[in-house]
């Protein structure tokens, strides 16, 4: 039985009929008409709308979609009656032989997905990028499997993983976030994010900011008996690696440097997410030259970060895909130049007080970009100057323009979802990418 058939559930779904099982998809939703036809072609049986509840609990497995929480009435009679229920990538585990590259983290797990993929497979290697990014990880095994996958895994997934194991580690950061899914006990969102660790064994590595306070109690407090490769920007790290304001080392069997202003991604929390994948690169013995490059001509992932257009001097930036404060706080923070801010959406309880002296420093101007926006000019009422109010991208961008001076950057980082004006961060990020080059 798959509940969700999103991309990751209609891969579950391929796969599992492949292996012989009896398979029934059910969405509560409407399933999108992509996902329909390729269940119609395949012959699965599904069903969208509603949950046939008395056939769901006569499952000998349940495949969950990781966007239904544990909590609701249909997961917690399941457990009730000791129905097994696990995770897309936990089931495509069963059946893969590849070897697995997967990074969790609050923030950067994206662009270390993106960034390792990118190393591995400018190598050569036959090589699957799976998870949140990327295509679904048991689509791919069905469909021919790889020697090795790069995996990107959120909290929700790692919740419903037991047998599963990463050959490496990688743990970006541990911020607040998605709390409401852990009755507000940052321990258990802590907790879930170190089964990254689960089944890890003395041959295999785990990768992991050093410099992050929760992460370094959480090794503390756990007998860890896999290889340990930390990465900083504080301290000299023997094995893993580190960086100061003008080199990037990794040291992982033999020594490679190289200067801080060649890495193609900006900003301290990118140098970061480059010791991560290049340390990764070098525990599976990617030559140096290739480590090197990858790092220097990497193109980031769309709506992080991502570079718009240069209009009079004016630099346009769009990080759409900031939707808390850590990440605007990264974005803020990787700003070199006079900055417009764009923010605003739907709050998810922010303290925009974290952002205050990054703002004070490096903020000229504030664009909300919401329906309500009481709280951010609020926050800083009296800490910049200039405060406007826009209900569309257009407008924005516009204001953006007029506010903005030759070699100043207007960013679009909100630290808040999209849902009140936009269909998601995407849709927000492409009609901001629109109206600056409607400029």
């Amino acid at each position: 039985m798959i509940l969700g058939a999103g991309e990751s559930g209609v891969g579950a779904a391929i796969l599992a009929k492949l292996k012989g099982w009896t398979v029934f998809v059910s969405d509560k939703g409407q399933i999108k008409e992509e996902f329909k036809q390729t269940l119609i072609d395949e012959q699965i049986e599904w069903e969208e709308g509603a949950h046939n509840e008395d056939r769901i609990f006569k499952a000998d497995l349940i495949i969950k979609s990781p966007g239904i929480p544990n909590n609701v009435p249909l997961i917690v009679g399941l457990k009730n009656r000791e129905v097994k229920i696990i995770s897309e990538i936990e089931f495509a585990g069963y059946y893969s032989r590849g070897k697995k590259i997967c990074i969790t983290g609050s923030n950067g797990k994206t662009t270390t997905t993106m960034l390792t993929n990118h190393i591995l497979k400018k190598a050569g290697w036959d090589v699957g990028l799976a998870g949140n990014v990327g295509y679904s990880f048991a689509k791919q095994v069905a469909e021919g499997d790889h020697d090795w996958y790069v995996i990107e895994l959120s909290s929700f997934q790692l919740d419903d993983m037991f047998d599963f194991k990463a050959d490496i580690g990688i743990l970006t950061n541990i911020t607040p976030d998605h709390l409401d899914r852990y009755e507000y006990q940052m321990q258990k969102y802590v907790d879930s994010k170190f089964r990254i660790l689960n089944n890890q064994t003395h041959e295999d590595w785990f990768i992991y900011n050093y410099d992050d306070p929760i992460i370094q109690t959480g090794v503390k407090s756990r007998k860890l008996t896999m290889n340990l490769a930390p990465f900083s920007l504080k301290e000299k790290i023997e094995v893993g690696g580190y960086a100061t304001e003008k080199q990037l080392t990794i040291n992982i069997k033999d020594q490679l440097t190289m200067s801080i202003h060649e890495l193609a991604l900006k900003g301290k929390h990118n140098t970061q997410n480059s010791l991560a994948a290049g340390i990764a690169a070098r525990i599976v013995e990617i030559r140096k030259d290739i480590v090197r490059e990858s790092l220097e001509d990497f193109v980031n992932v769309e709506h992080r970060l991502e570079f718009v257009a240069k209009v009079n001097g004016i630099e346009f930036i769009n990080d759409s895909k900031a939707t808390n404060i850590n990440s605007t706080w990264f974005a803020l923070e990787s700003m070199e130049k006079s900055t417009v801010w764009i923010v605003g959406g739907v709050d998810k309880g922010n303290d925009y007080s974290e952002l205050m002296d990054l703002v004070k420093n490096r903020v000229k101007a504030i664009i909300c970009l919401g329906v309500d926006n009481h709280k951010i000019i609020e926050a800083f009422s009296g800490v910049v100057e200039t405060i406007v109010e826009v209900k569309s991208a257009v407008e924005a961008v516009a204001y953006g323009y007029r506010l903005a001076a030759k070699d100043e950057t207007v960013l679009l980082s909100p630290a808040c979802a999209s849902f009140d004006l936009f269909e998601n961060y995407e849709d927000r990020g492409n009609q901001f990418k629109q109206a600056v080059r409607m400029l």
